[in-house]
């Protein structure tokens, strides 16, 4: 029997020529969209989402690339940049009748928000980013052997092909291995909802290395470009992390300020996958966003 969210319906949604994203819908209300990060799939809500339900309708789908939802091959570097991967949000709403819409989105998630909100600030009323700081930023934070901790990232920048045959040769040991190192909590991912987001990711190995050689490409320049127009997220923003500042040396506030002018910054005392180990804390944040 597969894992869904209690009270959602599943189902794949047509967002752009040959592209469909697997999406749970529930609830009643205005509109969530909430965006899982790596590597998961859209089951990571499966606390959070049914809390907000009482009061929202709520939207969890797979990103392309992800989970059951198409996984189209990497043509060219915008096939998984997060512009595409944004505008992929945006037919999804589109689809369901979603004119505007409140945007959460954990890691891989966040960062597709995170473009979503500078190249659709008419659709997006309110904006919850979890455990990321912007693509740009992020290469520019992680300095010395403090970038260890983000060797994931440099592996799956370089030029297609080592990185695919390197991670398909070990997958359930390299997707594993972020599931227990960034996890505070054993009871946070139960035995059947690992074993579900490792054959996930098994099954998509390609699509999921260009996504991340996306951010070491063509998401830089779209950052880059905003910030040098002096583009910022123009709706309330919440941006929830771990103790990074302090972790990698640098000011975590200070990183997101320059991007968002209506910014409230929390730090947790969860792990990265935060929504399964604390999701009444991550629910309350997320209703206190959309008050505002």
């Amino acid at each position: 029997m597969s894992i869904t969210i209690a009270g959602f319906e599943t189902r794949p949604i047509g967002v752009a020529d040959g592209v469909e994203l697997n999406a749970a819908v529930g609830g009643d209300g205005p509109a969530l969209v909430l965006l899982h990060g790596f590597p998961e799939t859209h089951l990571m809500w499966r606390h959070v989402a049914p809390i907000l339900a009482q009061h929202h309708t709520v939207v969890c789908p797979d990103l392309r690339g992800y989970g059951a939802s198409s996984k189209p091959a990497a043509v060219g570097e915008d096939t998984y940049s997060k512009r595409t991967m944004a505008a992929d949000i945006i037919h999804l709403a589109d689809a369901l009748g979603l004119d505007q819409f409140a945007l959460v989105g954990h890691d891989r998630g966040a960062h597709v928000a995170f473009r979503a909100g500078l190249d659709h600030p008419n659709r997006i009323s309110h904006l919850g980013i979890l455990d990321i700081v912007p693509t740009l930023d992020t290469w520019n934070v992680l300095n010395g052997v403090n970038a260890a901790v983000a060797f994931h990232l440099y592996l799956m920048a370089q030029p297609p092909g080592l990185a695919e045959q390197m991670i398909a040769n070990s997958a359930d040991a390299f997707f594993g291995h972020f599931l227990d190192a960034w996890s505070m909590s054993s009871h946070a991912i139960p035995a059947d909802v690992r074993a579900e987001y490792l054959r996930a990711c098994r099954d998509a190995v390609p699509s999921i290395v260009a996504d991340y050689r996306a951010t070491a490409t063509i998401d830089i320049e779209h950052d880059q470009a905003d910030l040098d127009a002096g583009n910022q997220l123009t709706m309330p923003v919440t941006v929830v992390q771990q103790d990074w500042g302090q972790q990698l040396g640098f000011d975590a506030t200070a990183t997101w300020r320059p991007w968002a002018a209506d910014l409230e910054h929390f730090t947790t005392q969860a792990g990265h996958f935060m929504a399964e180990e604390a999701p009444e804390d991550i629910a309350t944040l997320i209703l206190n966003l959309v008050k505002r």
